[in-house]
């Protein structure tokens, strides 16, 4: 993020001089791009198994996961969050380690928004 500093004159009505004034400029920061976290269907992945992923690494209840995992097993894939860079590529990491060490083939992927 850079700043300037910009002086503006400005008329002093009581002796006609100029008088400057500074003022600051600052560039807006632009937010970072947002990541979609993807889960992909399989047929060898219990259900139950994935709605256990969804409740411990997204936050989700029960509900919610149980609704997300049927859109999942409906549709072949289903955006279960979005969040930066890191946090997604972070997500993404963890649920495939855990699925790896519970010998599921869940596979789970990211894309830019």
């Amino acid at each position: 993020m850079t700043s300037r500093i910009r002086t503006v004159a400005m008329a002093n009505d009581e002796d006609d001089t100029d008088t400057g004034v500074a003022v600051k400029t600052r560039a807006k920061t632009k937010r970072p791009p947002l990541y979609k976290v993807l889960l992909l269907n399989d047929d060898y992945t219990p259900m139950e198994f994935v709605v256990h992923v969804l409740e411990r690494f997204f936050g989700l209840n029960h509900a919610q996961a149980f609704e997300i995992m049927l859109t999942v097993h409906k549709k072949g894939v289903a955006v279960v969050g979005v969040f930066s860079h890191e946090i997604a590529e972070t997500k993404v990491g963890q649920v495939m380690d855990f699925a790896r060490r519970h010998q599921h083939p869940l596979q789970c992927t990211m894309e830019k928004e």
